[in-house]
């Protein structure tokens, strides 16, 4: 019996052992960037609002956005799980960001290259406010953002149209960046 039970033991301290192990490279976040892309794709199998990189070029520029891309999923968005007149992250999760590696136009008013969150304040009518703000890592999104970052605020009137996205999407394209979900279309000119 105290056989069976030493070898129960023992087998119970190899157990603990091997989970307290550190991870390995191939399984911790950032070890390089093929990890990180790894990382990125097992997440998003758990993640509900999957993240989305969308990469293209404006007038000869480069540009990459980052977002989560949350559903619908038979909610009221705006003005509800969207409140008007209030700070969004424009996405789910973290923060959306985006990068670009040169100096850019928005709505006629120069952005310098670099890497910026992007918020934007819903209205119940009227333009609304978009922010590029300069922490673009932001874990929790708007809840961590502090105005006293921000590096330009623009004001740029929604459309709605007729049909619905059921995901958020924010797409490199004419006029510069497109904003839809739901029935909202928010078009941000960039040169």
């Amino acid at each position: 019996m105290k056989k069976l039970f030493n070898i129960w033991l023992i087998a119970l301290a190899f157990g603990l052992f091997l989970a307290c192990q550190p991870k390995t490279p191939e399984t911790s976040e950032g070890s390089s960037n093929e990890g990180a892309v790894s990382t990125e794709v097992a997440s998003e199998e758990q993640r509900p609002s999957p993240l989305e990189i969308k990469e293209g070029q404006i007038a000869g520029k480069k540009i990459s956005i980052h977002y989560g891309s949350p559903s619908v999923k038979g909610r009221t968005i705006w003005g509800d799980l969207v409140p008007y007149n209030v700070v969004w992250r424009t996405g789910a999760n973290e923060a959306t960001y985006i990068d670009i590696p040169q100096d850019i136009s928005v709505e006629g008013k120069t952005l310098p290259a670099g890497k910026y969150s992007l918020f934007t304040i819903p209205k119940e009518s009227g333009p609304w406010t978009v922010i590029f703000n300069s922490d673009w890592e932001l874990e929790h999104g708007h809840f961590q953002y502090d105005e006293k970052n921000d590096v330009l605020r623009v004001q740029v009137s929604p459309t709605w149209e007729s049909s619905s996205a059921e995901k958020l999407s924010i797409d490199i394209e004419s006029p510069g960046l497109v904003i839809r979900w739901e029935k909202l279309k928010l078009p941000i000119a960039v040169q």
